[in-house]
């Protein structure tokens, strides 16, 4: 009976998992689609949806607590309650990235500047990292936990790329410079939140395992 009642409170934390990641996902998206259109409404947006990860970060994290402390876990379950409480800081992270985006954004106001079609890119590689991450956590899938991790290549490689065209546009035109830097900001902020994904991939694998690497025993750095 004690058993089977964790196991619906596992599922239930499965459950609010994947909805604290989907939020991600939707902040991304906004504040990425306020920058890309001047969209005031859709900055708020990803603002209040950082907010509401908040709200999920702490929900979760007490859910965490309880199932600690009232099922008495065994190792293999204390590991993936323990990666959990780890992986909703990185998201709340990935909402608090999202949100400094969308306050680019209303800066910027839509101008449009070369390079927005590869941080169209590196926000779709984000988003792609951060919904695998968590959909590895609830399936118990570390090979997508990996191919996870590996992807963080595609956007870091796109954030050279962008980085690369907007030192073009200084170069080419002078008083570029400010817009530029800023979507350089956002381009970093994208690859942070690649990073945040990397971080979630890795306890997946903490989880399933006991180390934090994917393909591997040997322990990784935790990304910032």
């Amino acid at each position: 009976m004690m058993r089977s009642r964790f196991e619906r409170q596992l599922e239930a934390l499965h459950g609010a998992l994947t909805g604290m990641g989907e939020l991600c996902r939707e902040a991304i998206s906004a504040a990425v689609a306020a920058l890309l259109s001047g969209d005031r409404e859709m900055a708020a947006q990803a603002v209040e949806l950082e907010r509401e990860i908040d709200r999920r970060e702490r929900d979760i994290g007490s859910l965490c607590m309880k199932l600690l402390l009232q099922q008495q876990p065994v190792a293999s379950d204390l590991r993936a309650i323990s990666s959990a409480m780890k992986m909703i800081s990185d998201m709340e992270r990935i909402g608090d990235q999202a949100a400094d985006i969308a306050e680019i954004a209303c800066q910027m106001g839509g101008a449009p500047l070369p390079g927005r079609l590869h941080i169209t890119e590196m926000t779709q590689a984000a988003m792609k990292m951060v919904g695998g991450s968590v959909e590895a956590f609830v399936k118990s899938d570390l090979s997508l936990a990996k191919r996870v991790a590996e992807y963080d290549d595609v956007v870091d490689g796109l954030f050279l790329q962008v980085k690369g065209e907007l030192m073009e546009l200084i170069l080419a035109d002078a008083s570029a410079a400010g817009e530029a830097l800023d979507l350089l900001m956002v381009a970093k902020y994208l690859e942070r939140i690649g990073d945040h994904a990397v971080n979630v991939a890795e306890w997946v694998a903490y989880a399933l395992t006991g180390s934090r690497r994917p393909e591997g025993p040997e322990e990784s750095g935790e990304r910032t």
